[in-house]
């Protein structure tokens, strides 16, 4: 897939766009992750560095990943996690979406949005998911908001530490596919993603 961007910060401001070529790639999620590690380091040293390790939340691992590469080397990264869970009493399908994360030497050139887009087209052509939800920071909610994802006013319940517990630490988004959720009770009936 080529797409146009700057390879450059600041490339923009001066009018001047140059064209590269950019590999999308979806990757089972365990077998994957030697090759994604390197990428999570850089985009949250914190967690790399062990910090806050005690009190961390405790997510689930991704079944697929969406790999943005640029020069063979992961600059974007999209989770995808499959999980049946309860919505207002009835079983659902979710398709989860996590560790979305952008190299900090490419962010703003719209890799994180082809990504977005990849994990969701893989959620659609597999006809078996409900909706999709993300969880985020608040200082995030307006790019998912201006891509299309609605926030999710209920309680969501979740595992962690081996209990249900309310999950309230991030903020939850969906993004409907067959069914629009936007209120009511959530159970992740299992970690979050």
């Amino acid at each position: 897939m080529t797409i146009r961007v700057s390879p450059y910060k600041g490339c923009e401001k001066a009018e001047v766009t140059c064209a590269m070529s950019v590999e999308i790639e979806i990757m089972t999620g365990e077998a994957s992750w030697p090759a994604v590690k390197p990428l999570f380091d850089r985009v949250w040293p914190h967690k790399a560095a062990g910090e806050g390790a005690a009190d961390a939340i405790e997510y689930a691992g991704a079944d697929l990943r969406v790999i943005v590469e640029f020069d063979e080397q992961p600059v974007c990264h999209v989770g995808i996690c499959r999980r049946e869970g309860i919505w207002k009493g009835r079983k659902i399908r979710i398709g989860g979406i996590g560790g979305v994360g952008t190299d900090p030497e490419f962010r703003r050139r719209g890799f994180a949005s082809v990504a977005l887009d990849a994990a969701l087209q893989t959620l659609k052509d597999e006809r078996a998911t409900d909706f999709a939800l993300l969880f985020c920071r608040q200082h995030n909610a307006e790019f998912y908001t201006a891509r299309g994802w609605k926030p999710f006013i209920g309680e969501v319940f979740a595992e962690q530490r081996g209990e249900r517990v309310r999950f309230d630490e991030l903020l939850p988004f969906v993004f409907y596919l067959k069914r629009a959720p936007h209120e009511g009770e959530l159970d992740l009936c299992g970690p979050p993603w």
